[in-house]
């Protein structure tokens, strides 16, 4: 076997050779007139006996494949739309340019001119005119039919994945039509799309553990947020009554299948608006994405066929747990008796956690692995809920809902808590939370306080995981599939 740098000795010589003859390597002036698709498209309507020889097309791509014969050569070239085979013949280019072809490689950028056959096997081939490289490759690409399969590589690598791997790029494809199609749902009923800080003062909008990092002007630690949840409602304040953003967030968690430190959240508000408003609101556009995206509202999922058509199936957080988690009703308020559950099913629980962080852990393990058909969970306790807003029938729980599909959380969202009290209380609970030893509870943000303080008009919000949606609507198993580059473990070649 060919050691790869022995190719690459061999291409580097190559390359000179070329230069020698005075062939630039790297030009810029090569004006693209079409793409592969353009064309496809075009000769979709021909009769197999008919030929565009006539019509010049003007594509330029990355060589795939070459078979070379005598003095004629096929090649296999893709752009952004597609690929398509090239035929070259010495007597049709020239005989020098046909000897600087023969010193091209697989990898290689072509600009080409032609017009179109078929071939005896009835494939739309371009006949070239002339044929002109673009950019020289150094780095051969891996073999065509062994490909690139390393898992970790192709994350780290993900450039050579693209090229090699057209179902690689089919998601990612399919990951820009859904954030695009979130934004024309979302447009239609009058949002506005807004940025907010990547950096903030203090962290909140969540429970989670943030990054953190140091100003050297102000001479002050920032933190990368955690959800932009407590700037987007500030706007709702300020008179910007619908808003969304889709942009990272980032949680200093470990990296797993469903988790990625660095990703991708779309959080929307609407004020005179409830969580049961939002549910709908969230069927709405689910399934509008999908039938825009897949023309489909039924998905299958790793083997699992799931219907999006509505409506949703809602439970309680406590009916959840009795029916589908096995938990008894005497102990939804005995700490110590649910502590004891869960030790007896394997779950790990700290010892600082309150009763409504207990309950949830057990969910996790227990409930949500089942919760296949679209299904929104509600009722969440106060004590796990710190910017909701209380529900009207038990002040102990709260106004808020999680959406779960295959699985997998996929969205969470609820009526806000516009109470200013209220809210300081939340926060101090969290405080002293954190100070007992749960490093993911809320700080205290008083320059929100005193933003509620102006007044929030009644308002529901929603976070929405962007990669755990393409996820779903890809049928991938792994977040890293979804995300363009995953992180990984430093390693040195």
């Amino acid at each position: 076997m060919i050691k790869t740098s022995d190719v690459i000795q061999k291409r580097w010589l190559k390359a000179k050779e070329l230069s020698k003859a005075g062939v630039e390597l790297y030009p810029n002036d090569f004006k693209v007139l079409h793409d592969i698709g353009t064309i496809k498209k075009r000769l979709e309507g021909y009769n197999k006996d008919v030929s565009e020889e006539k019509t010049v097309f003007v594509v330029a791509g990355r060589i795939l494949a070459i078979r070379r014969f005598g003095k004629a050569a096929f090649l296999r070239f893709m752009d952004r739309t597609g690929e398509l085979q090239a035929y070259v013949k010495e007597d049709r280019v020239g005989s020098e340019a046909y000897k600087l072809f023969k010193q091209f490689d697989i990898g290689d950028f072509v600009g080409i001119e032609g017009g179109m056959f078929k071939t005896r096997t009835g494939e739309w081939t371009l006949l070239v005119d002339s044929i002109r490289l673009l950019c020289k490759a150094i780095r051969p690409l891996p073999e065509k039919f062994h490909g690139l399969k390393d898992t970790e590589k192709r994350y780290r690598q993900r450039y050579l994945d693209l090229i090699m791997n057209p179902d690689v790029r089919s998601i990612f494809l399919i990951r820009s039509q859904v954030i695009q199609t979130i934004r024309d749902f979302l447009r239609e009923r009058d949002f506005i799309e807004v940025e907010t800080p990547m950096m903030h003062p203090i962290p909140g909008g969540a429970e989670a553990s943030p990054f953190k990092t140091y100003h050297n002007a102000l001479g002050m630690e920032l933190y990368l947020r955690v959800a932009p949840e407590l700037y987007l409602k500030r706007l709702v304040i300020g008179g910007f009554e619908r808003v969304f953003e889709i942009n990272r967030c980032f949680r200093n968690e470990g990296v797993s299948t469903q988790h990625n430190p660095e990703f991708t959240m779309l959080e929307f508000y609407q004020a005179y608006a409830t969580y049961e408003e939002l549910m709908a609101l969230t069927e709405d556009m689910f399934l509008f994405v999908t039938e825009k995206v897949l023309n489909t509202n039924t998905l299958t999922y790793q083997g699992v066929d799931i219907d999006l058509k509505r409506p949703w199936r809602r439970m309680s957080l406590k009916s959840a747990l009795s029916e589908l988690g096995g938990l008894e009703d005497s102990l939804f308020n005995d700490r110590k008796g649910l502590l004891e559950f869960a030790e007896s099913k394997g779950i790990r629980i700290r010892k600082t956690h309150r009763i409504g962080k207990i309950l949830t852990k057990i969910f996790d393990a227990l409930v949500e692995p089942k919760l296949i058909e679209p299904t929104f969970i509600t009722d969440y306790p106060v004590d796990i809920s710190p910017l909701s807003r209380r529900s009207d029938k038990d002040q102990e729980l709260t106004e808020r809902f999680e959406l779960f599909i295959a699985g997998k959380e996929i969205a969470n969202g609820f009526s806000e808590l516009n109470d200013p009290e209220d809210q300081r209380g939340r926060f101090l609970q969290q405080v002293a939370d954190r100070e007992a030893g749960d490093e993911e509870a809320h700080l205290m943000d008083e320059d929100y306080i005193r933003a509620l303080e102006y007044g929030m008009p009644p308002t529901a919000g929603e976070g929405v995981g962007i990669d755990r949606l393409v996820m779903l609507l890809t049928d991938t198993p792994s977040i890293r599939e979804v995300i363009l580059f995953p992180h990984l473990r430093t390693v040195t070649d």
